[in-house]
């Protein structure tokens, strides 16, 4: 579903449909430690460009919203795990290295390249 920031992204929920006016984040719902999720909060959320960039079934992310400045400014974590392999993911935009180690595709590119 497209964000109020123009991405898509699958965790944005919004529901117009009679007279109703949700909206929320379900990834930040999810996550009882963050702050509650506003629209404006899109605008600099990565998590629909980390998603385009890593198509990893295996890739689960967790958003926490903190506020910062006496509540004038917000930040947004990201951390990212595999479930496969059960380990924490420093970089989510290129995903699991373990998973990259078992692909065969991948293997056959990085010997193309030299």
């Amino acid at each position: 579903m497209r964000t109020p920031a123009g991405k898509e992204c699958p965790y944005y929920y919004a529901n117009y449909h009679r007279g109703r006016e949700t909206e929320e984040c379900r990834l930040v719902a999810d996550n009882p430690d963050s702050a509650p999720w506003q629209p404006r909060d899109c605008a600099r959320c990565p998590v629909p460009d980390i998603l385009l960039a890593n198509a990893s079934p295996n890739l689960r992310l967790k958003l926490t919203i903190r506020p910062k400045l006496m509540g004038f400014k917000r930040q947004l974590d990201v951390k990212a795990w595999c479930e496969k392999h059960d380990i924490p993911i420093e970089d989510p935009y290129t995903g699991c290295p373990l998973c990259a180690e078992e692909n065969p595709g991948l293997k056959l590119f990085k010997d193309a390249l030299g």
